[in-house]
Order: structure tokens, then C-alpha cells, then sequence
């Protein structure tokens, strides 16, 4: 018997997965009780709903003396009346939360009790679903950074019609940035869709996300005419891992970690927030210019060299890159600029046509609600954001996804909601890419750069 190339590739991801999985399974029953050092044992999220400007200037006082986690919104300035506030606290402050709040009168829940045991009980799910599927890749969990990297050499390897793996640059710490180029390749100077997942590095579905669509769109390219139309006269230019360091940190140290792992000669303190490091109006509202903050903006824009090389992909295909699209989680939003001000942008009209189609065919699949709008009203005020920078520098689509859910497993989404999740952002996205081979009336005088 002949023994093809194709074999070959194939009996060596089969190895390689096999490896891979073993050492996952055994380290996962090794290290079953001390995943993350146990460092999360006894903490809790609370979900919290100030109802009036007292108890507003109550909880910030009260969340400001402690060292707490937020996750809605990302800082305590942002947080409003009537506005849930979603916040991680360490178990030694428990008590004088569930204290403070009762004794104020201010309404809130427990909604993840004991952290520790939740993140424990899905990688028990994830280790049980690896030891049961075969040589396949599963795209139904979440995977850690080296898996992700081999899945996109593998996908380079046997899809060469269609993709073409490179990179763009290198983080901090010195990983490779890598993207695909997904479509036919037919001319050159075909308009482009750029996808990044990954920027935050706890929103574990972003990257599955990215990875999802790229399956989806080489699997139906033959029997989907629309997603054969879409990689017949488009390039999507996809990152699946935007914030190589924070991810794997998450991984390995801090599943909750947000930022980028950059050094600060000043503070002890780690990372930017690559979602405020961007050249728009940077380290104004929304963003902090303490190294210790969440919403850290960096020492200078661009000071990143993930955003920096992002940033330089994009000003070379400048020409060519009509949408900008960014993902990720949560809040069940898309997002449109100005993240900046409250201002109308000046193809509103276009932009918000596009939403509200991909919003519906989102819709479409499963009957889940997405609020749709610029961002600065829809979820709050932030400067230095990647979607506004890429808006002002030339590209009229930009938006960013918020992905499930609304709060009730936050950033611990289950891995058995990442098909559903996928599913419907993949109509989204394929609904704001059918939309650019349309002319929209009023954007090439609204928007010059068209």
C-alpha cells in the first residue's frame, strides 16, 4: 500500500495528539486537588445591584479598601446605579463583604461560592472529555496555548488551498505572534476582515472562538455557498491568541489574569491591558494610569509589542481592511465605535445596519438576546481601545464582541456552551463579512476612506 503525504500528516497529529493528551490526563489526576496552588479555595463572586447613588459611593468605598477581582465593570469608577457589578473576592474578605452589603441595605448574591471547587469541577469535565475523544481535534474545549499553536500548524499544513499561517511579531516574553490568512487565493487585493480572539487572556472562549470559525469555514466550504462567496472575495486574517503571555499565564499561575505580562521598572506589579494601550485618545477616561489597575493603559501607546505588532499589520493592508473585529466575553453585546466619547460616528447608519443584521442571525440559531450599539453607551466609556483606534485609522467596520454570558458563569464559561456560543457568533460575523460585498449607500461619502 502507497503511503500518501496526507497519511503521513495525519498519523503524526494522531501521535502528537496521543502524547498530548496523556501527559495532560496524568498531570490532571496528579495535580486534581492543587490546580492553581489552590489558590482560588474558599473564594466567591458576587453579583452586586447598587440601586441609588448612596449605595453607589457605598460600594466603591467598601470594594476600594479591599483587594478585590472585578469582572463587570473592569474598574470601580464605572461602576452605576442600577448597573450590575460582577466581583472575585479572595476568601478572607467574604465575611466583611456579606457584612458590609447587609448592613447597607444593598442588594446582591452569591453566585459562584467557592471558586476553587468550580474551576476544579470543569477541568475534571475537560480531562474525562480528552481521555473519551479519539485522534480528532476537539474544538468543544478549551485548549491551552502549545495546543492552539499545533492545531494552526496542522491546519496550515493540510488546508494550503485556503490558509497560510505567519507571524506577525513577537510578545514580551518572546512568543511568536501568529495569524491565518483564511481565504481562496485568487488576486492579491481582495478586501479584508481582521479577527482577533485572545486579547484579554482570561476570556477563554475568544480563543475557541477564532479557532471555531476557522473549522467552520474550511469544513462548509464546499457545500455553503455563502461561505464559499466569503472566501472566494474575501481574506479573513485571523489571530486566535492576541495576548500570547497573559493566556498561557492563565493557564499555569492565574486563571483569572487579564493583562499582558510586560515588566514595570517602577512597581512590582505586571502587564498593560492590551485593550487600552492603543494610539485613541490614550490613558484618558475608562483607563488607568496605575501599573496596578486592571485597566493599566502602559507606560506609553503602543508600548506593548503585541499591540504594536497588531498595530503595524493593519497600517500595511491598510487599503485592503474593511472590517475589524475583535472578540471578547462577556456581557452578550456588539459594540461599535466611539468607545471614547458620545458621539455618532460618521456611517452610523452603515455600521448600524450591520449590527443589527449580525445581531439576528446570532438570534437566529439558539434565541440568545444580544444588546447592539456604540460603546460607549451600550457598556461604558474606555480610551486606548483597539476598536476605535482601528476605526480612526481607516477601517469603517470595527467592532468588538462581548460573548455568553450575562453573568452567571462569567469567565468560567462551560465548555459545553462553547458550541453554542461559536455557532451563533459564526452566523454574526458571516452576516458583517456578506455585508461588505455590498455597497451601503451612504458610507463612501460619510466615510472617505472607502
Amino acid at each position: 500500500m502507497r503511503i500518501s503525504h496526507k497519511m503521513i500528516v495525519d498519523f503524526g497529529w494522531a501521535f502528537r495528539l496521543f502524547l498530548l493528551h496523556s501527559v495532560i490526563i496524568f498531570s490532571g489526576v496528579l495535580c486534581a486537588h492543587s490546580l492553581y496552588k489552590n489558590r482560588y479555595a474558599g473564594d466567591q463572586v458576587f453579583r452586586i445591584s447598587p440601586s441609588n447613588d448612596d449605595e453607589v459611593c457605598t460600594l466603591k468605598n467598601v470594594l476600594e479598601s479591599m483587594k478585590v477581582d472585578l469582572w463587570q465593570p473592569n474598574s470601580v469608577s464605572l461602576i452605576s446605579q442600577n448597573a450590575t457589578v460582577d466581583v472575585h473576592i479572595k476568601r478572607r474578605d467574604t465575611r466583611r463583604l456579606h457584612a458590609a452589603l447587609k448592613q447597607e441595605h444593598i442588594n446582591y448574591s452569591v453566585f459562584i461560592s467557592n471558586l476553587q471547587q468550580e474551576i476544579e469541577r470543569q477541568t475534571r469535565r475537560r480531562s474525562s472529555r480528552k481521555r473519551r475523544s479519539d485522534s480528532q481535534y476537539d474544538y468543544e474545549i478549551y485548549h491551552s496555548l502549545e495546543e492552539i499553536q499545533s492545531w494552526m500548524f496542522e491546519m496550515n499544513t493540510t488546508h494550503p488551498d485556503l490558509l497560510n499561517m505567519f507571524s506577525i511579531g513577537k510578545s514580551y516574553e518572546g512568543r511568536p505572534l501568529y495569524v491565518l490568512q483564511l481565504g481562496k487565493r485568487s488576486r492579491p487585493q481582495k478586501k479584508a476582515v481582521w479577527i482577533d480572539c485572545g486579547v484579554h487572556a482570561r476570556e477563554w472562549i475568544g480563543p475557541a472562538f477564532c479557532q471555531w470559525f476557522v473549522k467552520e469555514a474550511l469544513n462548509s466550504y464546499r457545500y455553503d455557498s455563502a461561505m464559499r462567496r466569503l472566501l472566494n472575495q474575501l481574506y479573513f486574517y485571523i489571530m486566535p491568541v492576541f495576548n500570547v503571555d497573559g493566556y498561557h499565564f492563565s493557564w499555569t499561575k492565574d486563571r483569572f489574569w487579564r493583562k499582558t505580562r510586560s515588566k514595570n521598572r517602577k512597581f512590582h506589579c505586571r502587564g498593560v491591558d492590551a485593550n487600552r494601550n492603543w494610539k485613541v485618545k490614550w490613558c484618558e477616561e475608562g483607563a488607568s494610569s496605575h501599573p496596578c489597575d486592571d485597566t493599566y493603559c502602559g507606560p506609553y501607546p503602543e508600548s506593548e509589542p503585541e499591540v504594536r505588532a497588531v498595530v503595524q499589520f493593519l497600517r500595511k493592508h491598510k487599503k485592503r481592511a474593511k472590517a475589524y473585529i475583535s472578540v471578547h466575553a462577556y456581557a452578550q453585546m456588539l459594540l461599535y465605535p466611539y468607545s471614547y466619547k458620545y458621539a455618532a460616528i460618521p456611517n452610523f447608519n452603515c455600521v448600524e445596519s450591520a449590527a443589527h443584521n449580525a445581531v439576528t442571525a446570532l438570534y437566529s440559531a439558539y434565541g440568545v438576546k444580544y444588546r447592539y450599539g456604540p460603546a460607549s453607551t451600550t457598556l461604558y466609556v474606555s480610551s486606548g481601545s483597539s476598536m476605535d483606534w482601528a476605526y480612526r485609522n481607516g477601517i469603517p467596520y470595527a467592532f468588538a464582541f462581548e460573548l455568553r454570558d450575562t453573568g452567571y458563569f462569567g469567565f468560567l464559561l462551560p465548555e459545553t456552551l462553547i458550541n453554542p456560543t461559536c455557532t451563533e457568533t459564526t452566523r454574526a460575523v458571516k452576516a458583517i463579512a456578506s455585508g461588505l460585498l455590498k455597497k451601503c449607500h451612504t458610507d463612501a461619502e460619510a466615510f472617505p476612506y472607502i
